[in-house]
């Protein structure tokens, strides 16, 4: 009998996993590599140490809380060593899809021997509509787990590869991939390319997130900031971020929206919007990082959907 370890994508649906009546032990992946620097060499004390620093700088999260649900969980992972066959569970989304790579370039190092496979939600039925794992029912899951893909070792390199774009100081490099369609990773693609939506705009400085938020204050008129959250957060396509990084987004764009009850933008808020006045230079974040790459040294050129360097 082979033996199995899952590695999901978070505690929500770890707790539904637990459930479900499959065999195996359970790692939750407990990162945002989506969020802040990060360095190729995935756990190493570098890796652990940097992303620490990003972690409490800007989400305050402490020393042990990071020990405890982070690092431990990790060492938990380092320990599992004998088993032979290993599945994902991640989703369509941005915030996923990185957390992906990084297990997948950690697993390469680390499990050579190992049998890969993916679980990924996303498109699953005939609507448009994208789903998260835990928007699945039981029976659901168990029929896409029955169905999981086999990652070839060409799959795990490739993903491995992105990967170390990601952490390069350099999106071109990112930018310039174009071979997505012979991998096994169906929405790889267009999460790189809502990555690429975050450096700032020529039009206005502010990034393809920053600009759906202005978008929304203006067409929802939301009459509290919390009913203005769930908007934002029903209304983000690939990104898949959560509330935390949300309330993070609306602290920095504070001189652009005057009330929250109901949502406003104020006068330069408005001009900014229409792209008559530059957000750039007062929101730029000299140690702002979109993975290895500085956010503010890049431009997004909306038009040609092409990076710059400044």
């Amino acid at each position: 009998m082979k033996s199995l370890l899952h590695i999901t994508n978070g505690d929500s649906f770890t707790e539904k996993l637990q459930s479900l009546p499959l065999k195996g032990d359970i790692i939750t992946w407990r990162e945002m590599l989506c969020e802040g620097k990060t360095l190729s060499s995935v756990g190493s004390e570098s890796f652990w140490k940097t992303r620490f620093e990003f972690l409490n700088k800007n989400y305050k999260v402490s020393k042990s809380w990071f020990v405890e649900k982070t690092l431990k969980e990790y060492r938990s992972l380092c320990n599992h060593k004998q088993q032979d066959q290993i599945v994902l569970w991640f989703e369509y989304d941005l915030f996923c899809q990185i957390n992906m790579l990084a297990v997948l370039s950690w697993l390469k190092t680390h499990r050579r021997h190992a049998e890969i496979s993916l679980v990924c939600s996303g498109k699953e039925d005939e609507t448009d509509r994208l789903y998260s794992l835990n928007q699945l029912s039981d029976e659901q899951l168990v029929a896409l787990y029955k169905k999981r893909t086999i990652l070839s070792q060409d799959d795990i390199e490739y993903a491995d590869y992105v990967w170390q774009l990601y952490c390069s100081d350099n999106p071109i490099r990112l930018e310039n991939l174009t071979d997505y369609q012979n991998y096994k990773f169906d929405y790889l693609s267009d999460a790189i390319k809502a990555h690429l939506r975050r450096f700032p705009t020529i039009k206005n400085g502010l990034n393809s997130v920053e600009n759906r938020v202005l978008h929304l204050a203006i067409d929802e008129k939301s009459s509290s900031r919390l009913e203005f959250m769930r908007k934002i957060l029903g209304n983000q396509g690939f990104y898949g971020f959560g509330d935390v990084q949300y309330d993070r987004i609306l602290t920095t764009m504070k001189p652009l929206i005057s009330s929250f009850s109901p949502v406003r933008l104020t006068k330069k808020g408005k001009e900014v919007l229409q792209g008559k006045s530059n957000y750039y230079a007062e929101i730029r974040d000299n140690e702002a990082y979109l993975g290895g790459a500085l956010k503010y040294n890049f431009l997004y050129n909306s038009a040609s959907e092409r990076i710059l360097k400044l």
